[in-house]
């Protein structure tokens, strides 16, 4: 189910921590959320083409995190991506947040379940099934 994951470098800066110096709980969603995205674009998904042209979104329904231990100011990090289970309107993606590499301190587990929506209706539809298909360049 899942190979090697999407990674995605973040460095903590000064506005990402809070009155203990450490992250603050909430800007770790913010750095999935920009692996994911990134993640999408590397499998040359175009969310915005797909909502404009096909209208056709993705939604967010789910998110769940085990914070294990804190990032600090200016740790660089590696936020990772991987496609989890998929339903027919819904797909996990997994995500991991590591200290400096994939073999460092592992921070924080986690991830998000998104469905696949008419942008229109906001009704469920199926996720096509080469949407997560590496495209060639």
């Amino acid at each position: 189910m899942m190979n090697k994951p999407f990674e995605w470098p973040v460095r903590v800066y000064y506005e990402d921590t809070d009155a203990q110096a450490v992250v603050y709980y909430a800007n770790y969603f913010r750095f999935m959320e920009r692996a994911r995205t990134e993640w999408l674009r590397a499998l040359g998904v175009d969310q915005v083409a797909m909502m404009k042209d096909e209208r056709r979104i993705f939604v967010v329904t789910q998110t769940k995190a085990q914070f294990i231990s804190p990032a600090r100011l200016n740790d660089e990090l590696i936020v990772t991506a991987a496609l989890g289970q998929q339903t027919r309107a819904t797909f996990e993606i997994i995500q991991d947040i590591y200290r400096n590499s994939l073999d460092g301190e592992l921070l924080v587990r986690g991830g998000v379940i998104a469905a696949y929506l008419d942008a229109d209706t906001m009704k469920p539809k199926r996720v096509p099934p080469s949407l997560f298909e590496e495209k060639l360049s």
